[in-house]
């Protein structure tokens, strides 16, 4: 007799389940099997014995009591190598269960795809969840398997010595608190959303994800690393080396600004600042308007657009090195221009999934910080003209523009823009005049004049001397937050200026 006697087998997904009950009946393993998984193995013509045979007792109450029993806990629970434990399942005729097969009501993928609560309720696992806990605590003696691309891994052991190694028991049971915490934790999070908090942050933190991808390195080559959760339910690598750490996080910059617009767009990101944005007729026209802003720091970078990748612009996109190329989707001759770089990487940007979570989470020492993204839609039509000039249409435009890109900047961020392209960029200075000059020396360093452009800044001017640089380069229209205690300061030298300048309500401070 193999040392795998019984197995129960109760499974949602019930993707190669036949083949491996198929494996454990030539071994000699009972089989014990619930509902819709009993069904399907018996129309497959294996031996299998009902859960309610051996409780005693009828699945009930639509399914929801059918596992939570002695005779399967009991079975599951009992240390073979305690006596009393042994004598106690033996006086209540528990017969012992070696393996457990079992994957989990799509409790995730009820709520993403946007089920009623009642419905998602009920595809809340109560006996499985149970069961796999009972089955991985005791993993000493029982192999648990709530994974199907484990079955080939398992089956081949039962082949061979009729019992699964110690070493492979340990690692089945981690996997199995791995998941049934991400699972509880998926249901918390769902419930409290359901309860409401403040401003939509969630009065309780939970984190729990599964192992995406192992990654070579973090920021650096002495740090390991690793991607967790469903980022690839929005990026598919189509071609290209494996994505590094700083990829990643650059991929997710371009995609966030990229989705900014509706007309044919392009930008370029270098350590998740945009070097380069652009609109224009098409997407050859944006790219090379966005080239124009910063060809240097465009090197080696990460370029993303919104619409189809075509011949044209993929070979202008060979023309220069780049880490990674984002597209919603490739002509196929422009894949195969593109495909000629060998390393590069080129990812299809895929519709946001429903029911992403807009939460932002970042670690701090014995802590973490957490804040809805900054993905506000703002309505122009809310802002206030502040200046006694108003703005012309080709500057509302070029506001416009520079407000959807400078929030993307990472503060203190001033951006310089028309109403197509961005013309000079200054990212992460220590004072907001320090901004101005650098995105001023930007333009100079390409020969892009900022005669008549517009500016952008993500928060206040705290003094009018920010104001005044954005004057001295060429600007006739400013676009700010405002709420500054000297806003009457900058509006006056805005005045004196005949610049016209708007208020938004809203600043975009990028940390």
């Amino acid at each position: 007799m193999p040392n795998i006697r019984r197995a129960l087998l109760s499974v949602y997904d019930k993707t190669g389940i036949i083949d491996f009950a198929r494996t454990l009946a030539d071994a000699g393993v009972a089989l014990i099997s619930t509902g819709g998984t009993y069904s399907v193995l018996a129309e497959a013509g294996l031996p299998v014995t009902q859960v309610q045979d051996v409780t005693g007792f009828p699945e009930m109450l639509d399914g929801r009591v059918k596992t939570l029993h002695p005779m399967i806990h009991g079975g599951l629970l009992a240390r073979r190598d305690l006596e009393s434990h042994m004598k106690q399942v033996s006086e209540h005729g528990i017969e012992l269960i070696d393996l457990v097969v079992i994957n989990l009501y799509p409790f995730e993928q009820t709520v993403a795809a946007g089920a009623t609560y009642g419905e998602c309720i009920e595809q809340i696992d109560i006996g499985g969840p149970s069961m796999l806990r009972s089955a991985a605590k005791n993993h000493a003696a029982v192999t648990v398997v709530c994974d199907p691309a484990d079955y080939d891994t398992v089956a081949a052991e039962i082949r061979g010595s009729g019992d699964t190694t110690q070493e492979t028991r340990r690692r089945l049971a981690s996997k199995v608190f791995s998941v049934t915490a991400r699972y509880d934790n998926a249901i918390a999070s769902y419930l409290l959303s359901q309860n409401g908090s403040a401003q939509g942050i969630p009065a309780h933190l939970l984190i729990s994800s599964s192992t995406a991808q192992t990654l070579r390195y973090g920021e650096n080559p002495h740090q390991p690393a690793a991607l967790y959760g469903d980022f690839f339910r929005s990026f598919h690598k189509l071609h290209g080396k494996e994505l590094s750490y700083n990829n990643i996080i650059d991929i997710d910059a371009a995609a966030l600004i990229i989705e900014e617009f509706d007309e044919p767009a392009a930008v370029i990101i270098k350590h998740t600042n945009p070097c380069g944005c652009a609109v224009g007729s098409s997407l050859l026209d944006a790219y090379t308007a966005a080239l124009t802003t910063d060809p240097m720091s465009a090197f080696g970078g990460i370029i993303a657009f919104n619409r189809e990748v075509d011949v044209a612009l993929a070979e202008k996109l060979n023309e220069m090195f780049s880490e990674v190329i984002i597209a919603p989707s490739y002509a196929d001759d422009a894949m195969d221009i593109l495909r000629r770089k060998r390393d590069r990487r080129l990812i299809r940007l895929l519709a946001s999934p429903p029911g992403g979570s807009s939460v932002q989470v970042k670690s701090v020492r014995n802590g973490y910080l957490c804040q809805i993204a900054d993905t506000q839609q703002e309505n122009p039509a809310d802002w206030k003209v502040v200046t006694r000039r108003q703005p012309t249409e080709d500057e509302q435009a070029a506001l416009t523009f520079a407000w959807r890109v400078v929030k993307h900047v990472k503060s203190n961020a001033v951006v310089y823009t028309n109403s197509r392209q961005t013309l000079g960029i200054g990212a992460g200075q220590m004072s907001r005049v320090d901004s101005s000059s650098l995105a001023v020396l930007k333009a100079s360093n390409v020969s892009l004049s900022l005669e008549n452009s517009v500016v952008a800044s993500d928060a206040f001017f705290p003094f009018a001397d920010g104001l005044l640089e954005a004057v001295k380069a060429g600007a006739t229209a400013v676009i700010q937050p405002g709420g500054s205690v000297r806003d009457e300061e900058v509006i006056a030298a805005a005045d004196e200026h005949n610049i016209a300048m708007i208020f938004t309500g809203t600043r975009h401070f990028k940390h």
